[in-house]
């Protein structure tokens, strides 16, 4: 099963204060764990969200508002992509995990939904050419 771990923002990682040396060599530390034990597909920080924008649906608008964003806890510092057996291995990873931020921090997990999951909507004509969707994006990676 896969999980994307989502590191919830601070007040810290808005304003675009960075991890000290120490910090970043425990979370290096953390990441290999993650890599050697097969667990790690995908990772990454995000700058905070005066880099950004949101597209607001409304109809048929499209608005840009752009960034930053008042609501400092639910927004996303990064995120890992876990391949875990369960979501209790994803709990086990989780709790080893070093404190993302100086003060409070926060992870949130979240499985995937798989291709099951749509039922009878998720045809196998739709299937293939997701299949090859991402099979064009792995190509492009490699």
């Amino acid at each position: 099963m896969r999980v994307m771990v989502i590191v919830k923002a601070s007040a810290d990682s808005e304003a675009g204060v960075f991890p000290t040396e120490a910090e970043l060599t425990e979370m290096g530390a953390y990441n290999e764990e993650l890599v050697k034990a097969g667990i790690m597909v995908d990772g990454d920080g995000l700058k905070g969200s005066s880099h950004g924008f949101r597209v607001q649906f409304s109809g048929g608008e499209r608005n840009v508002v752009d960034g930053p964003f008042p609501e400092v806890s639910q927004l996303v510092a990064g995120f890992w992509i876990w391949q875990v057996s369960s979501i209790d291995e994803a709990k086990e990873w989780a709790l080893k995990c070093p404190k993302p931020h100086r003060g409070d921090a926060q992870l949130e997990i979240r499985p995937f939904i798989e291709a099951e999951d749509f039922g009878d909507a998720f045809t196998p004509e739709l299937q293939a050419k997701e299949d090859e969707l991402r099979a064009t994006v792995a190509n492009r990676q490699a």
